[in-house]
């Protein structure tokens, strides 16, 4: 009994609950990410909150930070997600880390009216210190949108997106490491937001 106990203590030390990380995205209707880069550790989630307009998250690499990945594997992609000024219940769309060791690179892909990852609307998850998020935004920033996508494999980030309402359906994108996603409702909020105008 007592050897039953010790076993159980230890199992429950060694247990370490993984965190939730919010993003938001588009916060006080500005190009941001907030916050713009982050450290996360194999387990843990990222849920990007969609404030305002209609942005989304896009996975891309470090050598071609505005263009969606597409080697060795095709990056994951929120879709665009339309946000109402007057929301009240705001979308979620969500990766879950499983390689801490993999930088992860993302960026907003509207171009309406401007490029926002020209703008410097870009996302990094355990940027490192030779790839830094301050040189993957310059990167962005200098026009590094028309470059192929190319570079190393995201490994590391599973994930489930989930648009507020709606029941998420889960999906993968696998490669050598690759973020798994749920699917979310950005098809439907893209058409909604053209039937009621929403700014872009």
């Amino acid at each position: 009994m007592r050897f039953a106990a010790a076993v159980a203590a230890l199992l429950s030390t060694a247990t370490v609950q993984a965190a939730n990380i919010v993003v938001k995205v588009g916060a006080n209707s500005g190009l941001v990410f907030d916050p713009s880069s982050v450290t996360a550790a194999a387990g843990d989630t990222i849920s990007f909150q969609f404030q305002g307009k209609n942005h989304s998250v896009t996975q891309s690499t470090f050598a071609s930070p505005c263009v969606l990945q597409t080697t060795p594997s095709k990056g994951v992609d929120s879709g665009f997600i339309p946000v109402a000024a007057n929301a009240t219940s705001l979308p979620q769309w969500s990766i879950t880390v499983d390689n801490a060791t993999a930088p992860l690179w993302f960026f907003c892909a509207q171009t309406n009216p401007v490029s926002h990852c020209q703008k410097g609307m870009v996302f990094a998850v355990n940027p490192t210190a030779t790839k830094t998020f301050a040189q993957f935004q310059a990167n962005a920033m200098g026009g590094n949108s028309s470059a192929s996508a190319s570079g190393s494999p995201s490994s590391g980030a599973s994930g489930t997106p989930a648009a507020s309402g709606t029941a998420p359906a889960t999906t993968s994108a696998k490669g050598s490491g690759a973020l798994r996603i749920g699917g979310s409702a950005a098809g439907f909020l893209t058409a909604a937001a053209l039937l009621v105008g929403i700014d872009l």
